[in-house]
């Protein structure tokens, strides 16, 4: 028979059990808590880290960009900005000699920087779709349709891309109906009901920028391009034209030897192109173990001012 001696100890040993895994859970409830706030606070600050390296990377492209206006005349693919930084590891930067290097613990996460500047003006501006009263420009139709046929795209491609651009670039006062929000990216273009196949199949060749009087630059464009850029150029002469370039940059489309590529008729207008160029983006890639991060930002230089119109940051995992 159980005594009350025996059920009062029984009772105290099952109160302690009990008294015992609350302060366990409570415990390892306040560690995680800890451990939490440990990594966020890791998180936060590589985040801040890597924000300013690309910063950095960023100022770099710009002075590069600066030192480019200095000299002046035509942009092309030999110029010092047009080379890519291949990827290196960022100790290299921010230690002169070998000692500094072999400092870092061994255990330590190895930052790698990439990044190029690329002429934004290689590629034809759907901005140039839409004129100043809001109407879709015929010339510039034509262009858009000489790329979509290229890129192998249905015949209507070109219309309804224009038909969807007028709506969001509708003059200020001027009621359109079925107007949208105006894209700032060629992605966006696909919220106005442009398939997404076909916006890939045109992003090499075409980009939004936020003026109306640029011009493709024929140093960097790509014959694709270039051909469609110009009314009764061909594909194989536009090809020619990049050979030539790639030994010596055109420096004025007005000359000669210049004119010997395109159409031979003298009223064939060389408006939509050009040798120079004031649209960069700059693309920083940031690699940090297994994570990825990177920047890209639209620079417009408007003589030695480098002024950045848009950042966009992406964070992304290393493929296995």
């Amino acid at each position: 028979m159980t005594t009350p001696r025996k059920r009062q100890r029984g009772a105290a040993l099952l109160l302690a059990m009990l008294i015992l895994t609350l302060v366990a859970t409570m415990a390892a409830g306040m560690i995680w808590q800890q451990w939490r706030a440990i990594q966020v606070e890791g998180a936060e600050r590589a985040r801040t880290q890597s924000a300013w390296i690309l910063t950095g990377a960023l100022d770099w492209a710009r002075l590069i960009l600066r030192e480019d206006a200095r000299t002046g005349g035509a942009d092309h693919l030999g110029e010092p900005w047009a080379v890519p930084l291949a990827e290196a590891r960022l100790s290299s930067f921010l230690a002169a000699d070998r000692d500094n290097n072999s400092a870092a613990e061994p255990d330590s996460v190895e930052a790698f920087l990439s990044g190029t500047i690329t002429d934004a003006q290689s590629r034809w501006n759907l901005r140039k779709l839409i004129d100043a009263e809001g109407k879709v420009a015929p010339v510039q139709l034509r262009v858009l349709t000489r790329l979509c046929a290229q890129a192998g795209l249905p015949d209507d491609t070109a219309d309804r891309i224009a038909q969807a651009l007028r709506k969001s670039w509708a003059p200020a006062g001027k009621a359109v109906e079925g107007a949208t929000v105006a894209p700032q990216r060629l992605a966006e273009l696909a919220w106005l009901g442009i398939d997404a196949d076909a916006l890939r199949s045109l992003e090499p060749w075409v980009t939004l920028l936020p003026a109306t009087d640029t011009r493709v630059n024929v140093n960097t464009a790509p014959a694709e391009v270039i051909a469609a850029a110009v009314d009764g150029m061909s594909l194989g002469s536009a090809q020619r034209l990049l050979q030539e370039r790639a030994r010596t940059p055109l420096r004025d489309l007005s000359a000669a030897a210049a004119r010997a590529y395109f159409p031979a008729d003298p009223q064939t207008s060389l408006d939509g192109v050009g040798v120079s160029s004031r649209y960069f983006i700059v693309q920083g890639r940031l690699r940090l173990g297994d994570h990825v991060l990177e920047e890209r930002s639209l620079i417009e230089r408007r003589q030695l001012d480098m002024v950045v119109l848009a950042r966009e940051r992406v964070n992304l995992r290393d493929s296995p």
